[in-house]
């Protein structure tokens, strides 16, 4: 098979298992915390990437750098990695926890696409960094708010606060993306994400231990959603996305990924039975729309990793 067919096949895949990640994380709000949730099933993706990354190790054997790293240089490679593990586990703890106490009171489709918003406020965050925007983004951005106030805004203009929640999460993703985007040219990436796994599942079983009561019976009970976020949305479908984005273009690797808001409304229908109103659906389509135009490629933009954000 051609090597552009098997990756985009392998990103599209990892699209799914995010979107139907979704799904995972809601039914798993039934049994425990947000918390005990995170800290289990990001433990798990930590210790799945762990053969991952001694495989990648093996492989990469027979293609060693002409001048080997001096002692020092690896001292400062094992520096980056730690630090960047950790602010990148503490962002994606802050969104990933917001993510999940929002599920609690809204849909897994409507999750799906107000977290992809991030998407859209990555490069708003560069203009703080000194970046510029095109006028293309803000279309984007425009045409974000309008769909999420078709999304969430009820007829008595109320807003439903797992909506407003998920919002917040949307931040947070996108300032892990930032801080990814920082850390990850100077370190292995799979190594990176490995350490913020464990950084960002730790974090939350250690507030676990104050904020939440779980029971083992109940962890038990709710395995197989915790299983299949640690498993297959931590470690399967990132390493796909490694391995994938080597042979595909980058637009190409963001707008399949970004296919994962489209899954997670068709999984929450087929799964969870969710119904979104006729207005709901305009606002889905009118933000897939936003998401798109904000990863075409343009001029002097900052770069987007879409599939960092539901794992």
């Amino acid at each position: 098979m051609n090597k552009k067919i098997r990756a985009d096949i392998m990103l599209l895949t990892t699209a799914i298992i995010w979107g139907t990640a979704f799904v995972a994380q809601r039914s798993g709000m039934e049994y425990v915390g947000p918390l005990t949730f995170n800290g289990i099933r990001f433990i798990i993706g930590a210790i799945i990437l762990i053969p991952v990354i001694f495989l990648l190790g093996k492989l990469g054997k027979n293609n060693k750098p002409a001048v080997p790293m001096t002692p020092e240089e690896k001292r400062k490679e094992r520096k980056v990695l730690w630090t960047g593990g950790f602010f990148c586990g503490c962002a994606l703890m802050a969104g990933s926890v917001i993510q999940q106490m929002g599920l609690v009171y809204t849909s897994a489709g409507k999750t799906g696409f107000i977290t992809a918003l991030y998407i859209v406020i990555v490069p708003v965050i560069g203009i703080f960094l000194g970046r510029k925007v095109r006028m293309l983004l803000w279309v984007s951005v425009g045409l974000g708010v309008v769909g999420l106030y078709l999304l969430s805004i009820n007829e008595g203009f109320s807003i439903n606060i797992g909506d407003v929640l998920v919002f917040i999460c949307a931040f947070g993703f996108a300032l892990h993306i930032v801080v990814v985007d920082h850390f990850s040219p100077k370190t292995d990436p799979v190594k990176l994400s490995a350490v913020q796994f464990f950084v960002c599942g730790g974090l939350s079983l250690i507030l676990m231990a104050f904020f939440e009561h779980p029971q083992l019976q109940y962890i038990l009970d709710g395995a197989v959603p915790i299983l299949y976020t640690g498993i297959m949305s931590c470690g399967v479908a990132y390493t796909f996305q490694v391995i994938a984005q080597k042979d595909t273009e980058p637009t190409v690797a963001s707008l399949l990924l970004s296919m994962e808001s489209v899954f997670a409304v068709i999984a929450g229908m087929l799964i969870l039975h969710e119904q979104l109103s006729p207005k709901e659906t305009v606002g889905c389509v009118i933000m897939f729309v936003a998401i798109i135009l904000a990863q075409l490629p343009g001029k002097k933009t900052i770069k987007i990793d879409a599939g960092k954000e539901t794992l």
